[in-house]
């Protein structure tokens, strides 16, 4: 059911045009800035958006611009984890990874008791804080991290959200989902 799914959500994702997806992309980035969970957030790990996803770029120079640390996830591929590393540039300090992702080129982890918030992608979110990622698990091994305490917050569409998603026991939901119209907090 997952697998059928994500097919039908890239789907969705790929048929936006590039004019509405950075509109909507704009809305929902300028919505998280405004929350109070990000603007007491002093370190904001953000995913590195594919082509057809939220484009988290607005978050990343904003949090620059107020002089917040900004973390992007490095995937150790044999490891099966995300490693949490500092990034001061969109450009000098990334790289694309042989799977198609950009993230950090080389860095410390950061230690992740020290995060204040993580910004998460998903293929979509439910009304519950669940959410359908790339079916990998990285983020869900991610936030299951014992000192993992930071917010965890969906960045999506209004598009991508769904009544309720298939879930399973590996599966972590997320505090808050923010999207190009509104605001969502679970406990």
């Amino acid at each position: 059911m997952k697998t059928e799914l994500r097919q039908r959500l890239r789907k969705v994702l790929g048929d936006i045009p590039p004019g509405e997806l950075a509109g909507r992309s704009q809305a929902a980035c300028h919505r998280l800035v405004e929350q109070p969970e990000y603007l007491k957030a002093e370190v904001v790990m953000v995913f590195l958006s594919l082509p057809h996803e939220v484009d988290t770029t607005p978050v990343v120079l904003h949090c620059w611009q107020h002089r917040k640390r900004v973390l992007a996830p490095k995937v150790s591929w044999s490891q099966r984890r995300m490693l949490p590393v500092e990034i001061r540039s969109m450009t000098d300090d990334l790289t694309v990874s042989s799977m198609g992702i950009r993230e950090p080129v080389t860095g410390i982890p950061f230690p992740i008791p020290l995060i204040d918030m993580v910004i998460v992608p998903g293929l979509a979110f439910d009304e519950y804080g669940n959410r359908l990622g790339r079916g990998r698990g990285f983020y869900d091994r991610f936030l299951a991290h014992p000192e993992c305490r930071g917010v965890t917050c969906g960045l999506a569409l209004e598009k991508q959200m769904l009544p309720a998603l298939p879930v399973g026991p590996l599966d972590r939901h997320v505090s808050m989902i923010v999207t190009d119209e509104q605001t969502r907090r679970f406990k």
